[in-house]
């Protein structure tokens, strides 16, 4: 059986964005498209429907139909291959989601980079989502406003490279997969960053041994080259470049995604006493990267 591209849409811009991007994702892939649109009854800041309220809630419940609808004609009309189902489900946005993401090959958010409340799936509903989902999430921008000098839209026809944040402490075949995998669908070549910073050891030799930073270079750039070397091998034809770097990790990759069709990250699953959340590389990514960002779990 096939799994579906999930996308979680809202009537906001950012889950417009994100619907394009998965209705393209899913064309390239050969997949299912599914649009969920969560409805608790309540308006949300984003609703396109301002006579929806609390004290009305038919009236709410047919705005958020209303809204999937559309989000369905726009990408039928936009992707003539693609016929997109959707599904209005009554309950809370963050459950509901996690619950599409466990049957879904990726699930796709709009993001405002987690912030702004300009629809509740670009903020806290959407960190919750990433933190928590059993399955890779994409979070997508929307375009920027006319006349702005920022970053190409992340869009559905970015011809640019995908990169991918690595960590060397953790280098699964997940994320490694996800990233190859989205290269050669998109005939684009890879980009594999990984960003360390000096160990305690190392500073206290660079005092004594001024070599000591370039032989830390040294063999992180091996260590980086035999981590990818069977997955060059597995796709000859994904054209791929990598860097070991001594920076700091979210700026570096901030950086290297600028035009980027995608950035791939990893999350690792872990539990604590207080639940399930971001590494802060991956919440500063997400906050500043202009391109869309796939974080994937793993164990």
């Amino acid at each position: 059986m096939l799994h579906p591209v999930v996308v979680g849409v809202d009537g906001s811009p950012e889950s417009l964005a994100a619907a394009e991007w998965a209705a393209a994702e899913a064309a390239s892939s050969g997949l299912p498209l599914r649009l969920v649109h969560a409805w608790e009854g309540v308006p949300y800041p984003s609703s396109p429907y301002p006579s929806s309220s609390a004290a009305d809630p038919a009236a709410g419940q047919d705005g958020a139909g209303r809204s999937l609808r559309e989000a369905e004609e726009h990408l039928t009309t936009r992707f003539p291959g693609i016929r997109p189902t959707g599904e209005l489900v009554q309950g809370p946005p963050v459950p509901t989601l996690l619950k599409a993401a466990e049957e879904a090959e990726t699930l796709v958010l709009g993001s405002r980079g987690l912030s702004g409340a300009a629809g509740y799936l670009a903020g806290s509903v959407a960190s919750d989502v990433v933190a928590h989902a059993a399955r890779p999430v994409v979070l997508v921008r929307p375009a920027p406003h006319p006349g702005t000098t920022a970053d190409p839209p992340s869009g559905t026809t970015s011809p640019g490279r995908v990169v991918l944040g690595i960590d060397l402490a953790h280098p699964c075949d997940e994320v490694i997969r996800f990233a190859f995998e989205a290269a050669r669908r998109r005939g684009t070549p890879l980009y594999v960053l990984h960003a360390y910073g000096l160990p305690l050891a190392y500073s206290i030799a660079a005092v004594q041994i001024p070599l000591s930073q370039d032989l830390l270079a040294t063999e992180r750039g091996d260590d980086l080259a035999a981590v990818l070397r069977p997955w060059r091998e597995k796709y000859p034809d994904v054209p791929v470049t990598a860097d070991a770097v001594m920076d700091r990790a979210a700026d570096r990759l901030v950086k290297a995604a600028s035009g980027a069709a995608l950035l791939v990250l990893g999350r690792q699953e872990r539990t604590s006493r207080l639940g399930a959340r971001l590494g802060h590389v991956a919440h500063s990514v997400i906050a500043h990267a202009a391109c869309p960002v796939a974080v994937v779990p793993h164990g």
